[in-house]
């Protein structure tokens, strides 16, 4: 069995505490508040949430998985890379990710504010209105959300005249995307995974529902394409719902865009890190 290196040790540690806490304190809810990668102009929004959100996961499977895949792909490349190089790449692919998958939701989000940029709605007014809790079980709802609009309106002297259904149907569309939320630790690990690629292109590798053993250099960009493909579609093609497809993207173009760079640069010339 390989030897599992420190810093990924380290950060399994990390991981699984944080995963622990999230469980035990606050009814699951109090750590996801404070610590998932929320929409930047939701109410819930703090900046230290693009890095802690990476080490937030939505269940055990959630974390089981993740955690395998740290072992598996994080050692190796740690043994070669050492610990900063290391460091570098798992926290700039996380970043990636966040870049990537928040990017592509402000695409919609801001499509949809140029339906009501003419209202001159105050930012503060702005933010209450698309963090409303307009949910009921795993639907958001429109009739909830203008139930609960219209006090916040009272409240700050807005005329809910201006409100059509055009304006109401934009603020529901930025509501659902501003409730999207980040967790996992799954666009560090797509980083990884580039790297892993470029290093061991040649190593065999099996999906568990697919023990077919297939070479890194094209199970890798395989696994990125279907990501890419889920993300455009909206549907996941192995039907699993809530995820993020555009952030794994994200974190394995950041890491293969780093292993290219020092590649060319051959590591002992370029420590940028």
């Amino acid at each position: 069995m390989m030897r599992i290196s420190e810093t990924v040790k380290h950060l399994l540690i990390i991981n699984v505490i944080m995963f622990i806490g999230t469980i035990a304190i606050g009814e699951g809810v109090l750590f996801y508040d404070w610590f998932a990668m929320h929409f930047p102009q939701h109410e819930a929004f703090q900046p230290w949430q693009i890095v802690t959100h990476m080490f937030m996961h939505g269940g055990w499977s959630h974390l089981f998985f993740n955690m395998f895949a740290l072992w598996m792909f994080g050692t190796p490349v740690e043994q070669v890379l050492g610990s900063k190089r290391f460091l570098f790449i798992y926290f700039s692919a996380g970043l990636g990710a966040v870049a990537m998958q928040v990017g592509y939701y402000y695409i919609d989000f801001y499509s949809a504010y140029q339906q009501i940029a003419d209202l001159n709605m105050s930012s503060e007014l702005f933010s209450k209105v698309i963090s409303i809790d307009a949910s009921e079980g795993s639907y958001i709802k429109g009739e909830i959300l203008a139930d609960r609009m219209m006090p916040i309106l009272n409240e700050y002297n807005f005329n809910p005249d201006l409100i059509t259904d055009g304006v109401f149907k934009s603020l529901f569309d930025m509501n659902v995307i501003a409730r999207n939320s980040m967790v996992g630790a799954s666009g560090c690990l797509m980083g990884i995974m580039a790297a892993f690629g470029m290093m061991n292109p040649n190593a065999e590798l099996m999906l568990i529902f697919l023990p077919i053993p297939i070479k890194a250099k094209y199970f890798i960009p395989g696994i990125i394409l279907i990501d890419l493909i889920s993300g455009i579609s909206g549907q996941s093609i192995f039907g699993y719902g809530n995820i993020a497809h555009f952030a794994h993207v994200g974190g394995a173009l950041t890491g293969f865009l780093i292993m290219w760079y020092w590649k060319k640069k051959q590591f002992n010339r370029n420590r940028w890190y």
